[in-house]
């Protein structure tokens, strides 16, 4: 049996003339995977520290996404009830076991019903903690696995992330090095999202329709 994987990549050989055992490009590959050579990093981005995360600030909102500036990971709770009250959401949340979302004083909140765990899709509202933010689209970066589940990402209507301003980096390139660095060479997470603004489409006579395929709601609880 042929898988569809199959077809599609010899359609592509074939009209390329090639076999993929040609050994110029076979080495060609190994080695632009083992250099990681860097892409273009804009020029706007590499700022000092305060004007990057206003820069990702301005960014983000202007991708849609709605942010809320805390000055104390303390201050994360509160804030997370206080969207739920301003959109009359029912105050109750699905996390995941990020240590470091488990370290909130969620004892301050106590009307706030937190869950652990991946989405099924019957939840609402969807908290996680990003690896990192990029200054140059306001775009976030998550890692999946049982700290952060995918699954909260993409199908709870409300997508809540905190995020540390320590970690809010000028480009995409800066977050691949420090994920390397962190993960070490060929072990990485199995997937890495990077998300910039609530989903959306405009598939159907170009109208923007907010929640295609994802949350329809980004908000972004910047720390620091």
């Amino acid at each position: 049996m042929t898988s569809s994987r199959d077809t599609v990549m010899a359609s592509v050989r074939r009209a390329l003339g090639v076999t993929s055992k040609e050994a110029p490009r076979r080495f060609e590959v190994e080695q632009r995977i083992a250099r990681h050579p860097r892409g273009v990093t804009p020029a706007r981005a590499q700022l000092p520290t305060d004007e990057r995360i206003a820069l990702f600030e301005k960014m983000a909102l202007a991708a849609d996404a709605s942010l809320d500036r805390l000055a104390a990971r303390d201050d994360v709770p509160s804030a997370i009830s206080a969207y739920l009250r301003a959109r009359n959401l029912p105050s109750s949340i699905l996390r995941g076991a990020d240590p470091r979302l488990a370290d909130l004083p969620w004892q301050n909140e106590p009307n706030l019903d937190v869950w652990i765990g991946p989405s099924d899709g019957r939840q609402l509202v969807g908290l996680s903690h990003a690896y990192a933010g990029v200054a140059e689209s306001g775009t976030l970066v998550l890692l999946s696995g049982a700290d952060n589940p995918s699954t909260l990402n993409l199908l709870p209507d409300h997508h809540l992330v905190v995020l540390d301003a320590a970690d809010v980096a000028a480009d995409y390139e800066s977050v691949w090095d420090r994920v390397r660095g962190v993960f070490g060479e060929g072990v990485l997470p199995r997937t890495v999202n990077w998300i910039t603004g609530p989903s959306r489409s405009a598939d159907i006579e170009q109208t923007l329709l907010l929640g295609a395929h994802g949350p329809r709601s980004l908000h972004i609880l910047l720390v620091g």
